[in-house]
């Protein structure tokens, strides 16, 4: 949402930010504030973690009072999380117009919460800002009105591009790591698929042994607190070369991927940063909602198979980097305002 925000300040629009506080430590939550020079949300709803039925009821609640109150022309959420789906719905229930950026987003899973937030999200705006043109036939697919759909890249591509010099200026991450470039594989897991049961996690864990057999490459895994603490209560050991290091801030995250040989990933949102960086990508999932990572070549889906993960590693580092990135020019987020202007007036 940064290059939203910059660009509604940077044109003095009336505008505030709810913060829900679904992540809520400082390396998750306020470390992206300080380090992309954004104002400090208006409203800070402290809703935490918890099951998604008593949080996203939380948020329900707590971003209601903040609507009627404030009484927006235009509520404006960002992906899938629950703060998305009760943003969305908490703002039509009022009659608020709501615009989804990154709509039309289908992984076809809906074992994954998210799959569920994108949809019931998409079909409750007024505004769909599609990332790409298959995004916008998904949407326009399950019944959504042409009218409501715009096709206007991803605001990732706007945040890359803004903060990849910041980050080679800022961080020291490398040097604090003592890594080079293309010295390490970086690794992101976090879905419940892959470790929130032991056996999932053992074959994560596997997995990597595998790789790191192969490659001698250090993996690096900035690790989610879920994911650590699942680690100590199944009583797993991590294999040689897989170094946990606390969650980092964007900038250090940023400068993580661009110098990384290869990109481990379960997360959607890394896939489009490997991309957009032209960093090869492995993900591990048996399927992704951004399927254009897999079609311009950045990007293979592996599951947690780890023959398939050591051939697609293979392959993602032999080849050229020469792909495509199918998100957009790095101007996303003035399209969407100005048809949020446009439509508005």
């Amino acid at each position: 949402m940064a290059p939203l925000i910059k660009y509604a300040s940077a044109h003095k629009l009336n505008y505030f930010i709810i913060h829900t506080n679904q992540h809520y430590s400082r390396n998750m939550d306020k470390v992206f504030f300080d380090e992309l020079e954004l104002p400090h949300p208006a409203y800070n709803l402290n809703v935490g973690s918890g099951l998604a039925g008593k949080q996203t009821g939380l948020m329900l609640e707590r971003i209601e009072t903040v609507l009627l109150k404030e009484l927006p022309d235009i509520v404006l959420v960002e992906g899938d999380t629950n703060t998305v789906l009760a943003g969305a719905l908490a703002a039509s229930k009022l009659g608020i117009k709501t615009g989804h950026v990154e709509a039309g987003l289908r992984s076809y899973d809906r074992t994954m919460p998210e799959e569920i937030n994108r949809i019931v999200t998409d079909h409750a705006s007024d505004f769909l800002f599609c990332p790409t043109e298959k995004s916008r036939k998904i949407a326009l697919g399950e019944g959504i009105p042409a009218e409501k759909l715009f096709v206007t890249g991803n605001t990732i591509v706007d945040s890359v591009f803004q903060h990849i010099e910041l980050a080679k200026k800022k961080s020291g991450i490398l040097e604090k790591l003592h890594l080079g470039k293309d010295g390490y594989f970086l690794l992101t897991a976090h879905r419940p698929s892959n470790v929130d049961t032991k056996d999932a996690l053992h074959k994560l864990l596997s997995l990597l042994k595998n790789l790191y057999s192969e490659f001698k490459c250090p993996i690096i895994y900035p690790v989610h607190p879920r994911t650590k603490k699942n680690l100590e209560a199944f009583k797993l050991k991590l294999p040689d070369g897989v170094r946990l290091i606390e969650p980092v801030g964007f900038l250090d995250f940023l400068y993580l991927e661009k110098n990384a040989k290869l990109i481990i990933t379960d997360s959607g949102g890394v896939q489009e940063e490997a991309c957009i960086l032209k960093i090869p990508c492995i993900t591990i999932r048996e399927n992704t909602e951004r399927p254009e990572t897999v079609d311009v070549g950045a990007n293979m889906l592996v599951g947690l198979d780890m023959e398939k993960a050591l051939l697609a590693s293979k392959k993602m580092i032999a080849k050229e980097r020469n792909w495509k990135n199918p998100f957009g020019d790095g101007s996303s987020a003035e399209k969407i305002m100005k048809i949020i202007e446009q439509h508005l007036r």
